[in-house]
């Protein structure tokens, strides 16, 4: 009886907030196959909620080995895309010191204003508004002088990709994309670590710099396979855009958070733009990407739970709604908000919820009108003054939501819009980057199944 040929794969393990993918890719960046998880949150030693780091640890070794196991798959490489503004501190031993904290996490305000205090306004120089724990910079500084027999038995403090890169290597590293991502450590003019790093001596416990493309071979099963050293996920889910794309776009990536990125802006951020929540991510090549975020995700979760409950529908009821234009109409007539935000920052927000309507249906137009507004802020601050922008790409969970694609499309009619049916973005870029894949320019449109959207016609009678 002769072997089974067994077909050779990418593994892409790429990790969000709240759910855990894996991909296997063909050498062609086909999905050949994918596994989902979610995992509960437990609590740091503060009573916050944070991701289970060791729950995390055991799915990904189970998912590998079962694959690696497998009488179909040879995995000739493996890469990961995870959330940043994350850290993992390794003692000697290689043993994690702390919980892998929140970035929501509160940091104490007296540690914010002696940072002030030292080392001034650095966050147009960083690209990034002070975020608390968003700035994984300043999470390493409160470690250092909140706990600080926590901070000295810090060996390595590897952000999370690179951590999990460094599971199946041994091999702690640092890549551009995790350092760059609104971390308050880089100096995009320098191109360095910023100064205030060095002066803390931080720079001590973060591991070498190495290029995005790195890759290092491991032996699994007597098969050499290379170990990428992992990327942030809103840098990788530019890449296939990036590569396949001939025309300057801006791409909004929606999942928990919804991020506006312009790969095309020359332009050092200024005090203005940090105060509107712009910031700087950054590409494999170490060159800034101007970029927005909201947490649209988190935000419609929250207001289609508090909805369900209003009208006593079933929490799904949000999927089976489609775009009315009778509705919008209606409702555009003598608009007025409605909705109190909980997560997003907008100072014209209501001071509580105050629906003015009867049914679910109108409710859901409303709420996703008071959204487009939040988000088309969030794109136009990205886009800038630069008019040779044309197209707009949107991925991510709100890609298949007829309401949200029609009413932003309708917004902004003057820009080419287009969305993708693939939730492959931040993966299929991890995969491109460890193979150093060329794309052709019909890669987009074969593979991510792209659709054009055009403006409705209002009716105006």
């Amino acid at each position: 009886m002769s072997t089974p040929i067994k077909q050779d794969v990418i593994a892409i393990f790429d990790i969000g907030k709240t759910n855990k993918k894996f991909f296997l890719f063909d050498t062609n960046y086909n999905e050949v196959y994918k596994e989902y998880t979610t995992l509960e949150e437990i609590v740091d030693e503060d009573g916050f909620p944070t991701e289970d780091i060791h729950a995390l640890q055991k799915w990904i070794q189970l998912v590998f080995k079962n694959i690696l196991d497998s009488n179909t798959y040879t995995i000739t490489a493996v890469n990961f895309s995870t959330y940043g503004a994350s850290l993992v501190h390794l003692d000697k031993n290689e043993d994690l010191l702390t919980p892998l904290y929140n970035y929501l996490k509160p940091i104490p305000s007296d540690i914010l204003e002696q940072f002030n205090n030292t080392y001034g306004d650095i966050y147009t120089e960083t690209g990034s508004p002070q975020s608390g724990m968003l700035n994984s910079g300043m999470q390493l500084y409160w470690l250092k002088y909140k706990q600080p027999d926590v901070f000295k038995n810090i060996m390595y403090s590897l952000h999370l990709p690179q951590y999990l890169s460094y599971m199946f290597t041994g091999v702690p590293l640092s890549e551009f994309t995790s350092i760059g991502c609104h971390t308050s450590l880089w100096d995009y003019g320098k191109k360095d670590y910023h100064s205030w790093v060095y002066k803390e001596d931080i720079d001590q416990i973060l591991p070498p710099i190495v290029s995005t493309e790195t890759c290092i071979s491991k032996y699994y099963n007597g098969k050499r396979i290379k170990i990428g050293v992992g990327i942030h996920d809103s840098s990788s889910a530019l890449i296939p855009y990036l590569k396949g794309s001939k025309k300057p776009f801006v791409l909004v990536s929606t999942g928990t958070w919804s991020v506006s990125l312009n790969p095309y802006s020359e332009i050092p951020l200024t005090n203005e733009d940090l105060q509107n929540d712009t910031i700087n991510y950054m590409k494999v090549n170490g060159k800034p990407v101007k970029s927005a975020k909201l947490l649209l995700g988190k935000e419609y979760i929250h207001q289609i739970t508090q909805l369900s409950q209003y009208f006593d529908v079933p929490l799904d009821r949000h999927k089976s709604v489609t775009f009315n234009s009778q509705i919008f109409n209606r409702l555009s007539y003598s608009f007025s908000p409605c909705f109190r935000w909980k997560y997003l920052v907008n100072t014209e927000t209501q001071e509580k919820t105050n629906l003015k309507h009867d049914n679910y249906q109108d409710a859901y137009h409303q709420l996703m009108i008071e959204l487009i507004d939040v988000q088309l802020q969030s794109i136009k601050t990205t886009l800038g003054t630069n008019s040779s922008i044309k197209r707009l790409y949107i991925d991510g969970g709100f890609s298949d939501n007829e309401v949200f694609i029609k009413l932003l499309t309708h917004r902004l009619s003057k820009l080419k819009v287009r969305s993708t049916s693939s939730s492959l973005g931040s993966a299929l870029g991890a995969a491109i980057v460890i193979l150093d894949g060329k794309l052709d320019s019909k890669f987009l449109k074969k593979n991510y199944g792209l659709k054009k959207h055009v403006p409705f016609v209002l009716n105006k009678t």
